[in-house]
């Protein structure tokens, strides 16, 4: 009887795993699931805000901040990545005080263009980080510059080659470039249309 030492099949599995992930295109997909075969795409988006000065906020601060965005994208690649190069419109929204900020005082539009990759693709589902770059309207106390950064984590479902719907994590901050980075966190909802 033949018996199978277990350090050889955790070594095998090793070895078959990554070609399995990229024979099926889950990891760094070829193919683009943020917008198929379309050349232009439109989005709409929501975020609730939270009080946090972290990368990756936990949603355990909510208060009353809220974002709206409309982007426009067009295809890209990112060393053979599919990717989607965008123009986004977002007004933060502030309509109360809490945990010692008015955060009526940060209702300021930004105006910023990022670029997100896909980094992972199963069926419907797909998943992409993206970065950007951009100014808001005007300096405030919470975020000391014009000049800000954006970082954001795309959780996405495609409904069909046209639909999708999007959850995301956003976060703006202006890297220290200022004395004051208490930064903007956001985790929303947003769809998109591809035509």
């Amino acid at each position: 009887m033949y018996k199978i030492n277990f350090m050889k099949s955790i070594y095998i599995i090793f070895l078959l795993f990554p070609n399995i992930v990229f024979a099926n295109e889950i990891l760094f997909p070829k193919t683009d699931p943020f917008m198929g075969e379309y050349e232009n795409q439109i989005s709409f988006g929501f975020g609730q805000g939270f009080d946090t000065g972290i990368l990756l906020p936990p949603p355990v601060r909510p208060v009353p901040f809220y974002i709206t965005t409309i982007q426009y994208s067009q295809p890209d690649t990112f060393f053979r990545i599919p990717a989607r190069r965008s123009l986004n419109l977002s007004q933060t929204i502030g309509t109360n005080k809490k945990n010692g900020w008015d955060w009526r005082d940060y209702t300021i539009p930004i105006l910023y263009l990022t670029e997100d990759i896909a980094i992972f693709r199963y069926r419907h589902l797909y998943m992409g980080l993206g970065a950007g770059a951009g100014l808001q309207a005007k300096e405030n106390k919470r975020l000391g510059s014009k000049l800000l950064f954006q970082f954001k984590i795309t959780f996405g479902y495609n409904f069909n080659k046209c639909w999708a719907t999007e959850l995301f994590i956003q976060h703006f901050s202006n890297a220290n470039t200022a004395d004051e980075n208490n930064s903007y966190a956001f985790y929303g909802l947003g769809i998109t249309y591809n035509f």
